[in-house]
Parts: C-alpha cells; sequence; structure tokens
C-alpha cells in the first residue's frame, strides 16, 4: 500500500512539474489578453442587440490596440517630421511627471524590440572582496558625460521580477559572458534554475 501511494505522489509532483508552469504561463497570458480587450473594447458601447442590450464582441479590444499600434508606427514612420518632434517635446516639457512616465517607458520598451536593443551585452561583476558576483548588462558604456571616464553603467535585474538596478562599474572590473542576452536574462529571472541550455 505504502509503495502505491509513494508511486502516486511521484507521479502527481512530476505531473505538477509539468503542468503549473504550462497552466500558469497560459493563465497570465489570457489575464493580460482579456483585462487588455475588456479595458478596450467599445462593441458595447457601440452597438446594441434588437432588445436593446449592449453586444460584446471578443478580441475586438485586441484589435483596437493593434490597430492604434499599427497607425501609429505608419505615421512616425511617414508623416511625423522634425518640426512635429520638435513641438511634441516642448508640450511634453510642460507636463513634468507626463514627461518622465513617457520618457522611461519609451526608454523601456525601446531597450527590448527598438532599433538599438539594451540589454543585449551580459556581463559578470565581482560585487565584494569575498568573491560575490553578479550576471548584468551593459547598458551604457560612455559615461563621460556625467564625468565618469572609464565607468560603465550595469543593469542587474532581479529573480522572479521585472525590476532592477543599475550601478556604476568600472569597465576593468567586468567580464563579457559568451552566452546570449536572452538566455542570461532567462538564467537571471528564474533564480539560477533555466536559461542555460547547452
Amino acid at each position: 500500500m505504502n509503495r502505491i501511494a509513494g508511486a502516486l505522489l511521484r507521479y502527481f509532483v512530476k505531473g505538477m512539474i509539468v503542468v503549473v508552469p504550462i497552466g500558469a504561463a497560459f493563465f497570465i497570458v489570457y489575464w493580460a489578453v482579456s483585462t487588455i480587450d475588456k479595458a478596450l473594447n467599445l462593441s458595447a458601447d457601440l452597438w446594441v442587440d434588437k432588445a436593446g442590450k449592449p453586444i460584446y464582441i471578443p478580441g475586438l479590444g485586441i484589435l483596437n490596440v493593434v490597430v492604434v499600434i499599427m497607425i501609429a508606427g505608419i505615421l512616425v514612420t511617414n508623416v511625423v517630421t522634425d518640426p512635429i518632434k520638435r513641438w511634441f517635446n516642448r508640450w511634453l516639457n510642460r507636463l513634468p511627471l507626463i514627461k518622465f512616465l513617457y520618457s522611461s517607458i519609451k526608454d523601456l520598451t525601446e531597450a527590448f524590440v527598438g532599433e538599438e536593443k539594451k540589454f543585449n551585452e551580459p556581463v559578470l561583476v565581482e560585487v565584494n572582496e569575498f568573491g560575490l558576483k553578479k550576471i548584468g548588462f551593459i547598458v551604457q558604456k560612455d559615461l563621460a558625460v556625467l564625468n565618469l571616464p572609464g565607468e560603465v553603467a550595469v543593469y542587474f535585474p532581479y529573480s522572479y521580477s521585472f525590476a532592477g538596478q543599475v550601478a556604476i562599474i568600472h569597465s576593468s572590473k567586468i567580464k563579457h559572458i559568451e552566452k546570449s542576452a536572452a538566455d542570461m536574462m532567462k538564467f537571471v529571472i528564474s533564480g539560477g534554475v533555466s536559461g542555460l541550455d547547452h
């Protein structure tokens, strides 16, 4: 009886190892998509059926986001000129909080999907006299503007989080890691349990 219970427990644990990550990933994606869709879905406000009840069209909110992003991309690429950009920057300068949020989110977005991606240069940094090392990503190679020649800015992401911290370190104290940035980011974010596949 104990052998059967032990075998069932082992099967259950192995099943959890497979099912929980898949289920959690699908749940997070579903939650994010459905939240965005409900928040930006205008179908219930625009259409009603014969009985006067609002008609909800699933997916219309996500479609709205995709269309707005595509239109913005077309306009920025083909229509927006330097004078318009300067006017927009002057307008932002009058709203310091909005400017701060906009520029921070814009820089973060560009770091992952822009033409000049950041977080693409993983490094190893020894952080104390006991040999403790941390994995980070070089985000600025030249800090002469801060009167810090020879120093670099390294971003250290936290495990199980999208947060992190930036530290200023002398370039001689960093060691480049010969692995892809995606693998190293996965390694750090997962708490060191994944991302180092051969």
